[in-house]
């Protein structure tokens, strides 16, 4: 089966709720943060976003009061955020879905379900983990729909790839 096929990631187990999650989607998800800023450090990785938005409010500000009419800058900063997309890197933190599927008290590990078997990891790491889910802004065409990396960077060079399920236990 290629990896092509597989778009969905089961999360399953002993869970409160199953849930299936779809990496297609996530690149309209506001949580998804960009490869490059995923292992800095957390002070760096909001300035740069918080001066871009920034940047766009006083764009916005100054096309209101040049118009007063409704400006067409919300097409500029769509195009931009779209332009934006189709060449960037992105990961998702997997601690939302965790949450939504609400382990239970009991569970001890994540077995990772693979093209290629199986990684057992514990519940710490997996609730710490980032899943690449685009690259140059396309879904991932080899080893897809996700790469698993630690969220401290210490798989960066060699991330578990071609999740399809991940089974709490």
């Amino acid at each position: 089966m290629e990896s092509e096929e597989i778009v969905i990631i089961q999360l399953m187990g002993n869970v409160t709720y199953p849930i299936t999650l779809d990496p297609t989607v996530w690149i309209f998800d506001d949580r998804k943060i960009t490869f490059d800023q995923a292992f800095q450090p957390y002070t760096q990785q909001k300035e740069p976003e918080s001066d871009e938005l920034k940047k766009a409010s006083e764009r916005f500000n100054k096309e209101i009061y040049q118009h007063k009419i409704k400006p067409p800058v919300n097409k500029s900063i769509a195009r931009f955020e779209r332009e934006k997309i189709l060449v960037s890197t992105y990961v998702m933190p997997i601690i939302d879905f965790l949450q939504t599927a609400e382990i239970k008290n009991n569970a001890q590990q994540a077995r990772l379900v693979t093209q290629n078997g199986e990684e057992i990891i514990t519940l710490t790491e997996l609730r710490n983990c980032l899943l690449l889910f685009a690259e140059d802004g396309k879904p991932l065409s080899d080893f897809g729909p996700v790469h698993l990396y630690f969220g401290d960077g210490s798989n960066k060079e060699k991330p578990i790839k071609g999740i399809n399920k991940i089974v709490i236990e």
